[in-house]
């Protein structure tokens, strides 16, 4: 059904010999697989992939037959020799997609040199957009502040002195950031944030999942929540860093909560003053606790 869907949607357009094809492929959720992507992974002559055991189950769970030959590995050790094959491939007038274990190629994962060879070629490349871990984080973190726009960072490095360095560098971002990481070094960078104190932290986990969440705390609270649950250690992480505007907006909310603390229940105070204050409410709540404890 769902590739009769994609014929009809997608079928009466032209995709042209010779051309790579850069596909989204689900983060998660199959059912976020766009009917154009249904369509060209079903039509083009061969597929180039982070991992061929990884795009062939992906394959099989879509209803698209692929035998094992028709897919090529092109991962971060061997783009460059990759991109060579496919280029003969593309001068015969093959159709090639290109997929990444999951999300949008060439972002955070393998394809960007693979794009630049075949663009350098003079052949084309056609983007067939999707699901990214990026732009879905970014959706539901509500980040603002008074300077528009956003850095994507990406994972920052392994080592602790090479980390702790691009964390002070981040301190310095007025814009907001987007941030990736894995489940066995989560851990490390909740540490590595901690300097960054109350500036506030949208963490998403495991999005489009059966176990998503989604939650906005304080950098400082960040290792606390993951040691509260040995569930959120587990699965892949996206993250936005908000804008250092925001955490400098939290000071009115820390006042307008105080005097709405001495007339209201704890709750109440918190949901008003972040919606005047637009402070993050995980924030407020915590800040609530403590003045309380301190009154």
């Amino acid at each position: 059904m769902a590739r009769g869907a994609a014929r009809a949607a997608a079928g009466a357009q032209d995709y042209p010999q010779g051309a790579l094809y850069v596909v989204a492929t689900p983060i998660g959720n199959l059912a976020d697989i766009s009917l154009r992507a249904l369509h060209v992974l079903a039509l083009v002559d061969a597929i180039a992939c982070e991992d061929t055991r990884h795009t062939q189950g992906l394959l099989r769970s879509l209803g698209v037959e692929r035998a094992a030959g028709g897919l090529i590995p092109l991962h971060q050790h061997n783009e460059a020799e990759a991109a060579q094959q496919l280029l003969r491939r593309l001068a015969a007038g093959e159709r090639v997609a290109y997929v990444s274990d999951a999300g949008t190629p060439a972002v955070s994962d393998p394809g960007a040199r693979l794009v630049a060879a075949v663009r350098a070629s003079g052949h084309r490349v056609i983007p067939l957009p999707g699901a990214s871990s990026v732009t879905t984080v970014l959706s539901v973190a509500g980040a603002w502040g008074e300077s528009s726009g956003f850095v994507f960072r990406g994972f920052l490095p392994s080592k602790a002195g090479e980390r702790a360095t691009a964390v002070q560098a981040l301190a310095q971002e007025s814009r907001a950031v987007v941030l990736l990481e894995a489940p066995h070094r989560i851990a490390e960078l909740a540490e590595a944030l901690e300097v960054l104190d109350q500036r506030p932290l949208t963490v998403g986990r495991e999005l489009t999942k059966q176990f998503e969440q989604v939650e906005t705390l304080a950098c400082k609270d960040l290792r606390g929540w993951l040691a509260a649950d040995a569930q959120r250690l587990r699965g892949e992480f996206a993250l936005v860093l908000h804008p250092w505007a925001e955490a400098q907006a939290a000071a009115p909310g820390e006042e307008l909560l105080a005097l709405l603390l001495a007339e209201l229940p704890l709750k109440t105070a918190v949901r008003i003053a972040a919606q005047a204050s637009g402070a993050p409410r995980n924030a407020l709540y915590e800040t609530a606790l403590r003045l309380r404890g301190e009154g």
